[in-house]
């Protein structure tokens, strides 16, 4: 059976360290992953790119929704630039018009200016009020991979959705859940999607030794970390399904 390939989403060095000895398959690397992950710095994507493991920049310029104007598409021009300059793999991006559908004519622009890296659909798409119009916009506009919960808060409350997805999907591009995908809950979302990719931060809780840190605004008291731990519990069990 073909390896279930296991993406682990980082936002700093140590995520970086954690994810790679713990045996991720891929990284998404990204800042602000309390905000569900924005564009990291130029360095950290030197640092990544140095892993030897596929690293794809996440393109999201600010929190929020993916509307986005000509001014701030610019902005994720550029950041692709830097993406490219830095050697990574690839890279992460999606775009909405005020309706929820994919922006497509922002998608084609940004695609076209990325051509070369491998490019994949974040969770805007858990945002389109039709998944299968959506999953034909991504195909046609050369997506190799959409991220997705199903439109729900974790993958496996939107199991069936991500579902039909798939099979709609016909092997032209890779569905892969993502959002609350964990060692306890893998195993049925892979059983009820048909999925052979996961998306995970493989995060743990983190509490600053200086409670100021949090008190002064620098951080937030519920911040979670990338576990090395976690990577490797995670990655075996995938190993053992991917055996059945």
């Amino acid at each position: 059976m073909q390896r279930i390939t296991l993406e682990v989403c980082v936002d700093d060095v140590a995520g970086l360290c954690a994810a790679a000895e713990g045996g991720a398959d891929r990284i998404e690397l990204c800042a602000g992953l309390e905000v569900g992950g924005l564009t990291p710095s130029r360095g950290l994507m030197a640092r990544a790119a140095a892993l030897g493991i596929p690293v794809l920049a996440m393109i999201r310029p600010r929190a929020g929704d993916f509307v986005y104007d000509a001014a701030t598409l610019d902005v994720m021009r550029a950041d692709i630039d830097t993406a490219r300059q830095a050697g990574l793999a690839g890279v992460v991006l999606g775009a909405s018009r005020p309706d929820g559908r994919l922006d497509e004519g922002a998608l084609a622009a940004l695609t076209a200016h990325a051509a070369g890296l491998e490019v994949a659909l974040h969770r805007a798409f858990d945002l389109v009020p039709d998944p299968l119009e959506a999953l034909e916009t991504a195909v046609s506009l050369g997506f190799v991979r959409i991220l997705t919960s199903g439109g729900c808060a974790t993958a496996l409350a939107g199991a069936e959705t991500i579902a039909a997805v798939t099979r709609a999907s016909r092997g032209r591009i890779v569905i892969m859940p993502g959002s609350g995908v964990r060692l306890d809950t893998v195993s049925e979302l892979l059983a009820k999607t048909g999925a052979r990719e996961v998306h995970a931060s493989c995060s743990v809780s983190h509490e600053s030794a200086d409670p100021r840190v949090a008190a002064l605004g620098w951080g937030s008291p519920l911040a979670r970390r990338t576990d090395r731990a976690t990577v490797e519990a995670l990655r075996h069990r995938l190993n053992g399904l991917s055996a059945l």
